[in-house]
């Protein structure tokens, strides 16, 4: 993950944000920064899956925010998508 890449990432706490990935070093180790974020906030009835095949679907709510630093140990999955997903 040393450029960036639209993806999907899953955090431990049970946070999902998606974005534009990329690997960084920080003072305390790897982080991923997610830019141009979005919150992945809810969705009903449609599923994880639905949700990463059609994000601008009625049931799902993404919400944008700020950019997102996570450290690299606290990242379950990283789904990667499109270039537009969810834009």
């Amino acid at each position: 993950m040393n450029q960036k890449n639209r993806a999907v990432v899953v955090i431990n706490s049970g946070w999902i944000f998606a974005g534009d990935t990329e690997q960084i070093d920080t003072v305390v180790g790897k982080s991923v920064r997610i830019t141009n974020a979005l919150h992945v906030f809810r969705w009903n009835a449609i599923g994880f899956g639905g949700v990463i095949a059609n994000p601008k679907d009625e049931r799902v709510d993404l919400r944008p925010c700020d950019p997102v630093e996570v450290p690299l140990a606290s990242v379950i999955f990283i789904v990667p998508v499109k270039d537009d997903w969810g834009l």
